[in-house]
């Protein structure tokens, strides 16, 4: 029989960055196999979702719920809701000085694999594994064993992060405008991992202004945030639409008299 109960579902979410009231009861959920897009105008709160989901500290929820796989969220430490399935890609992802870009990996993989029972990943399986992976993304085998995002460019950062999504094999990953930064043929690996993460009835939260890329994902649905709020769900056609008139259009005239 299936499994009808969405993989993640958000309830009347309310979270405080800095003092500043960001999130102001959103509710959404995301399917199981599902990729989501979500847009919105800058602070909108589509960073400040992601974070808050990840546990970031500095995001202080105020209220609402969020269950990933029927799992409180909420109640977990942010090492813990990695373990329960959820992947967050940066926007900016961070140098990390000293560390070794297979070493930091590799740790994050096998804490996973414990966390689910399984064995862990011995350093030979890894980097064979993980050059298979990063050929396709574009990523050259030198990055692996250099210390994380040290001297990447953006773009490679970027295809660091996808690197990181695709060994670790999250029931949940949200992008961040993980398009940002990449090429033509970035673009292209990313909607090739989507795909490929979906067939294997994985979820995924895109964060993303680029029409184009939505365009290339097909979307399952469409989220619009608008003030810290759900303006609108639907399809590739929102997505069309909002690229067309613009977030202040689309805002205006859900404030309009009916």
């Amino acid at each position: 029989m299936p499994n009808n109960t969405p993989l993640l579902s958000v309830r009347d979410l309310n979270v405080e960055v800095a003092g500043h009231h960001v999130l102001k009861g959103l509710t959404l959920d995301v399917a199981r196999g599902q990729v989501v897009v979500v847009m919105g105008a800058n602070g909108s709160g589509k960073s400040t979702l992601g974070f808050a989901l990840a546990g970031h500290p500095r995001y202080t929820i105020t209220g609402g719920s969020a269950t990933l796989d029927g799992k409180d969220l909420l109640a977990l430490e942010p090492e813990e809701r990695a373990h329960a399935g959820l992947f967050l890609s940066y926007q900016a992802p961070p140098d990390v000085p000293g560390v070794k870009n297979n070493l930091f990996i590799r740790t994050a993989l096998n804490a996973v694999r414990e966390a689910r029972g399984d064995s862990p990943m011995d350093a030979f399986d890894f980097l064979e594994r993980a050059r298979a992976i990063s050929a396709p993304l574009g990523l050259p085998d030198a990055m692996l064993s250099r210390p994380v995002n040290d001297g990447f460019s953006g773009g490679e950062r970027k295809r660091n992060e996808l690197l990181q999504m695709a060994l670790l094999q999250p029931q949940l990953a949200i992008l961040d405008e993980i398009d940002s930064g990449m090429d033509v043929d970035g673009l292209r690996a990313v909607v090739d991992l989507v795909q490929q993460q979906r067939k294997a009835g994985r979820s995924l939260m895109v964060i993303s202004h680029q029409l184009s890329l939505i365009e290339m994902l097909k979307p399952d649905q469409v989220i619009w945030l608008s003030d810290g709020r759900v303006g609108e769900t639907g399809g590739l056609e929102l997505a069309q639409r909002l690229a067309a008139e613009g977030y202040a259009q689309q805002a205006e005239s859900e404030k309009a008299p009916a």
